[in-house]
């Protein structure tokens, strides 16, 4: 049989060159395919780039937080607002609503005072106890963050006039009200608290002291049991004044205005002791 070599040649001649056709033209089409692709991602400097939005930069100062509205701190036993059915007030049972059964009352005078108030809050915490703190305002001035910790330890915070004038009994209306509305706004403002009581310094008071008193929501606040610590008599003394307190007491005792070692020495022991009869310390 004979082959016919110069047709086979020429038909495989073919085939080939239209395999070479066919991936000719499948190269083509991916070529066009990433050319299709490139395009649709615009290069840098290109006018057809798609534009983004602009960062926004934070403000070179910022303003800062508005402050929370200072607001009264309620009494340790009960949200409502304390009133007196008498004033001066010296014992709890002169508060309503009053205080529970065995209930006693340490106030601190004077501060804040940077090395006594620290030591003062210390003891406070090991106790475990809150008291009532009665604060001067130029003292708050010297030491915001300090009286901050008063506050936040849960502390109660009052007035105590701003410059513990003693014979504020005996000064002119204006000076009483000058003395009176500087501390409340100034503790208000960096405490964040409201005071709601009063003291007069050395418990000097007058008509004009309780009717300013009155006038911004204030409740008078005296003491029953005086161990005169502020005179430094020893800590003997002292203590055995703290430990005449009994149910319904309000104590008077002093973080500033002296040296206050005696009075922190005398409160560690007589602290404990009033507690094991059965008391408990309550914040006005």
């Amino acid at each position: 049989m004979e082959v016919d070599l110069a047709g086979e040649a020429s038909k495989l001649a073919s085939r080939l060159a239209s395999r070479r056709e066919t991936l000719w033209l499948m190269g083509a089409a991916a070529g066009l395919t990433v050319l299709g692709a490139d395009g649709a991602r615009p290069s840098k400097g290109s006018s057809a780039a798609v534009e983004t939005a602009p960062r926004t930069r934070p403000a070179a100062n910022p303003a800062p937080p508005p402050k929370p509205k200072p607001k009264p701190r309620p009494a340790a036993w009960t949200p409502a607002k304390l009133t007196a059915v008498e004033t001066p007030v010296r014992e709890l049972s002169q508060l309503s609503p009053a205080p529970p059964p065995k209930s006693i009352a340490l106030t601190i005078d004077d501060g804040p005072n940077p090395k006594w108030t620290p030591q003062m809050l210390d003891l406070l915490a090991e106790e475990e106890i809150r008291a009532t703190f009665f604060i001067i305002g130029e003292q708050v001035k010297e030491y915001p963050a300090l009286t901050r910790r008063i506050a936040d330890a849960g502390h109660q915070i009052c007035n105590h006039t701003e410059t513990h004038p003693i014979g504020i009994g005996r000064l002119s209306a204006k000076r009483v009200r000058k003395e009176i509305v500087e501390a409340h706004d100034r503790i208000a403002d960096v405490t964040g608290v409201v005071p709601q009581y009063f003291r007069s310094p050395g418990g000097a008071w007058s008509k004009t002291v309780l009717d300013v008193t009155a006038e911004h929501g204030m409740l008078p606040i005296d003491w029953a049991v005086d161990p005169r610590d502020w005179a430094r008599p020893g800590v003997g003394r002292i203590r055995r004044s703290l430990l005449a307190g009994k149910e319904g007491d309000i104590v008077l005792c002093h973080d500033g205005g002296g040296d206050r070692s005696q009075t922190i020495k005398a409160l560690r022991g007589a602290i404990p002791k009033l507690k094991k009869r059965g008391l408990t310390f309550v914040a006005l």
